[in-house]
């Protein structure tokens, strides 16, 4: 028995736009993590460990609203940009934003979302990996580009889908993955737990 929908556990405007898009009915909670990286822990290992959280939170959230809610699904996502092995988080102001661009300046750097369901039946996830490359960006872009305020929030500070594309030389892997919320990995773990797509807005 499923509601017809599924909670996804984040505010992203990202991944609310990539949910309509493939036609998922969903209603956002807010949740919160600690997202802080962990002793020796590895990038796959923190984002995943991540989703997980965020989609258990929420499940946390929904079934202790109503016990009707307990067949509605709950999405969680999380995204991280790594360089030589590094994590780039969001960065903390625009002198942060300056220096994680240019850290991507010029190079091949990943970019790794997993994306988590949690229901009745337990937790299951998926993991998306892309290969991003960035042509080399002058100080005078970077400075230009945190002016637009567009890096506030982004992991890696930059956004694929607004003014950060102009940067992008290459992209191997999913432009929805790197955007926040990669649609193959999620319509398959919808799809599993009984959540509709194409469902008309």
């Amino acid at each position: 028995m499923t509601t017809g929908f599924v909670y996804l556990a984040s505010q992203s405007p990202r991944r609310h736009e990539l949910l309509q898009q493939i036609g998922v009915p969903f209603r956002p909670l807010g949740v919160t993590v600690d997202e802080a990286v962990r002793e020796a822990e590895v990038a796959p290992d923190y984002v995943v460990r991540l989703a997980l959280a965020k989609a258990e939170a929420g499940w946390q959230v929904a079934t202790g609203a109503r016990s009707a809610l307990q067949a509605a699904p709950v999405l969680g996502a999380d995204t991280a940009v790594v360089i030589d092995g590094r994590i780039l988080g969001k960065p903390v102001d625009r002198e942060d934003a300056e220096r994680m661009l240019g850290e991507l300046s010029g190079r091949t750097h990943s970019v790794l979302t997993a994306v988590a369901v949690r229901d009745a039946a337990g937790s299951a996830w998926r993991l998306s990996a892309s290969e991003v490359s960035f042509r080399p960006i002058t100080p005078l872009e970077r400075r230009a580009y945190v002016d637009s305020g567009e890096p506030e929030g982004k992991a890696g500070g930059y956004a694929i889908q607004g003014y950060g594309a102009v940067f992008i030389e290459q992209l191997h892997g999913s432009y929805s993955g790197v955007m926040g919320l990669p649609v193959f990995e999620t319509a398959e773990l919808l799809a599993r737990a009984g959540v509709p797509r194409w469902c008309a807005p």
